[in-house]
């Protein structure tokens, strides 16, 4: 069923949400062959509440920003498009290098002569959905363009600012085996991203079935509007509840990878430098139901929390050098973390 602008609102909104989920994952896969983890973690991100900005009014949240990892030619890029035509979205690309400057993505402001006035020329950013290709080619001075956008929802241009589009949802990609020409993203900007996904080679398998798709023959239906993605998520956030000891069982996690001893884990203090911020702690939780929505559930379980917390938290923690210089990957000490800590 697709659920359009001008559409009357289904009787039973949670069944419709849930099909809509279930038929964007096979949509996207009819394209996408060997990724569906992939998959379903793009849908998590863009149909979590993430609280952004607090006023007496009201409370703002939008889509959990997305960093993608992996090597060249794993469809990275062919995902996020192919996700964009399928929600209909505004939909911008940015291929990030090192001669990039902020207003290339921002906008600048710019002097007409005919008028004798100044007018403001926007950027890309002022999208739906924006990749940002090769995020870390870019100087700190150009990453650092995306931390307003992406945390509040807005851009300044001089003495004026815009509000951007809901849904704004910000996808990178990022080559982990590139060394040269890069400049990785401080921690403040990475804490924006509400979740780093691996993306890995296919299986041979998948690889196969990728040589059989014809691509160029496979037409995607358009399965929600932009508006619709703004109400699932909302839906979602007001209809799936969480139990006291759900959120005490975030708050234990993140405490202990800043504290490891304190559950038993002495020796990762000695490969820890940084654990989780509490800001964190809503992603996970904004993660976790969406999460335990495609399950099917209205409730979260802390199986939920499990199967979104390494997506949620790697990229947050930082490893000491002597991980770095052991190799100890992130993913093994917050598999520690999760052995130690007991669920309430």
């Amino acid at each position: 069923m697709n659920l359009t602008e001008t559409q009357t609102p289904p009787e039973r909104p949670v069944e419709a949400a849930f099909e809509t989920l279930q038929t964007l994952e096979r949509e996207i896969a009819r394209v996408i062959a060997g990724q569906p983890i992939l998959i379903r973690r793009l849908l998590t991100g863009l149909f979590a509440a993430i609280p952004y900005s607090y006023t007496r009014s009201e409370s703002r949240a939008g889509c959990g920003h997305v960093l993608l990892e992996g090597v060249p030619g794993v469809a990275k890029t062919l995902t996020v498009t192919t996700l964009a035509h399928a929600i209909s979205a505004k939909f911008q690309r940015i291929q990030l290098t090192p001669d990039m400057l902020p207003a290339d993505i921002v906008g600048t402001r710019i002097y007409d002569a005919a008028t004798a006035t100044f007018r403001i020329e926007k950027g890309p950013i002022f999208t739906n959905l924006l990749l940002a290709d090769e995020i870390n080619r870019a100087t700190p001075k150009t990453q650092s363009a995306l931390l307003e956008a992406m945390q509040e929802r807005q851009v300044t241009l001089s003495d004026t600012t815009f509000r951007l589009d809901d849904p704004f949802w910000v996808l990178a990609t990022q080559n982990p085996v590139e060394q040269e020409g890069v400049y990785p993203l401080p921690e403040a900007q990475l804490d924006r991203f509400s979740m780093m996904l691996r993306v890995d080679y296919p299986g041979a398998d998948d690889e196969l079935q990728m040589l059989r798709v014809k691509s160029i023959h496979v037409e995607l239906e358009r399965q929600l509007a932009p508006a619709a993605v703004a109400q699932i998520r909302d839906l979602i956030r007001d209809r799936v509840h969480v139990d006291d000891r759900i959120r005490q069982y975030i708050v234990l996690i993140g405490r202990a990878t800043r504290a490891p001893a304190e559950v038993g884990l002495a020796s990762l203090a000695e490969v820890l430098t940084l654990g989780i911020s509490p800001r964190s702690y809503q992603h996970v939780l904004a993660l976790a139901r969406v999460t335990a929505f495609q399950h099917g559930r209205a409730y979260v379980l802390p199986e939920d929390v499990k199967e979104i917390f390494y997506d949620a938290a790697r990229h947050r923690i930082v490893r000491s050098i002597r991980a770095q210089t052991e190799n100890i990957d992130a993913d093994a000490i917050l598999r520690d973390v999760l052995s130690a800590v007991p669920i309430p």
